[in-house]
């Protein structure tokens, strides 16, 4: 018993003489550079009730500011603002012009729907199978025979 705990004690000093391992903290460096640009486009097509559109710009900062709009079904228009920082995140602010219409923005076609006549095809008349039913017979075994058991 006390050569193990010889050799337990000489293993736990043999560990401590090692060198601990250091480890480098990583420095953060953006290695991309923001390219500024800007944009925008609209689409108004009154036919087919399309009105939306957008726009945005960014800075060589990483800084994006636009704006997208949308008409909504029942009439109004949401706009929604936003703005875009490399370490704020995305912000937006939502607003709604115009006001809710219950009835439908468009109007009912004029014509009238089709009238269908009914269908004029008769029905077909299936005649009964022709085949003859097979006639099967039960099967005739032999009554088993069984010998009584003998006893000693």
């Amino acid at each position: 018993m006390k050569v193990f705990i010889l050799v337990a004690f000489i293993a736990v000093a043999a560990s401590q003489s090692y060198p601990k391992p250091s480890y480098n903290t990583p420095a953060y460096k953006d290695k991309y550079e923001y390219r500024p640009y800007s944009f925008d486009w609209t689409v108004k097509d009154d036919p087919s009730y399309n009105d939306y559109g957008h726009q945005q710009n960014t800075d060589a900062s990483g800084n994006t500011q636009g704006s997208y709009r949308v008409l909504l079904p029942d009439g109004r228009v949401q706009t929604v603002s936003y703005t875009v920082t490399p370490y704020g995140g995305y912000n937006a602010d939502v607003t709604y012009s115009g006001e809710y219409n219950y009835k439908p923005a468009y109007k009912a076609p004029a014509y009238k729907a089709p009238a269908y006549p009914a269908p004029a095809y008769k029905a077909p008349a299936y005649p009964a199978p022709a085949y003859k039913a097979p006639a099967y017979k039960a099967p005739a075994y032999p009554a088993p025979a069984y010998k009584a058991p003998a006893y000693p």
